[in-house]
């Protein structure tokens, strides 16, 4: 079982149609957006449960739940064809970030939200020594984990090459780069690789 928190992950776990089971929600939480959430879970015949804080203090993985937590099915990843299907659906060229050992769960998270907003189509990370999706990067990413594909690789250097076989142009991110990718016009089929958090790619 995954467990997502927080109002506005939950908010887009329900949008999305992620296959949740069960809603909890704080039943002394000032309503708010809570509202917006069980109308959500009542259109879609979801389990909404009043609970005490102190339950959800236990079930969260990030002490943030914000007075709600959903409980949803473990995270699906998906193939690297679902990436170039998404991009295809969209009558877009491709564009994949790929993580290279990012081991934090809040970096994937956050690197994840600003994917999507950059317009990403997918998300490639390793399976050894990497960070996977949980909780914690679920509500890191604010909610772009509903909508943007992760796929997980056994060997990134072969993906890499696999990728530029089906036309990308690899970038790579570099901390002592002097242009922005925000910057970037970017008018090919496009891989970005991020590295990790101490010694880069």
């Amino acid at each position: 079982m995954r467990i997502i928190e927080g109002r506005n992950p939950v908010i887009e776990a329900l949008r999305s149609d992620a296959d949740i089971d069960t809603i909890l929600i704080n039943k002394d939480a000032a309503q708010g957006s809570l509202n917006k959430i069980i109308e959500l879970a009542k259109e879609k015949n979801i389990l909404v449960k009043n609970v005490d804080k102190a339950l959800l203090d236990r079930l969260s993985e990030n002490k943030r739940h914000q007075g709600v937590i959903a409980e949803a099915m473990e995270y699906e990843y998906k193939d690297i064809d679902d990436i170039f299907e998404y991009a295809k659906a969209k009558n877009e060229m491709p564009f994949i970030v790929i993580l290279d050992e990012v081991t934090d769960v809040h970096n994937l998270g956050s690197i994840i939200r600003s994917a999507e907003c950059l317009g990403a189509h997918g998300l490639i990370i390793p399976k050894g020594r990497a960070a996977r999706i949980n909780g914690v990067a679920a509500k890191s990413s604010a909610g772009a984990i509903e909508y943007l594909p992760v796929c997980r690789v056994t060997n990134i250097s072969r993906t890499l090459d696999l990728l530029k076989e089906r036309g990308l142009w690899i970038y790579g991110a570099d901390m002592e780069g002097d242009r922005y990718i925000y910057d970037e016009k970017y008018d090919v089929p496009v891989g970005l690789v991020i590295g990790s958090e101490g010694s880069g790619i």
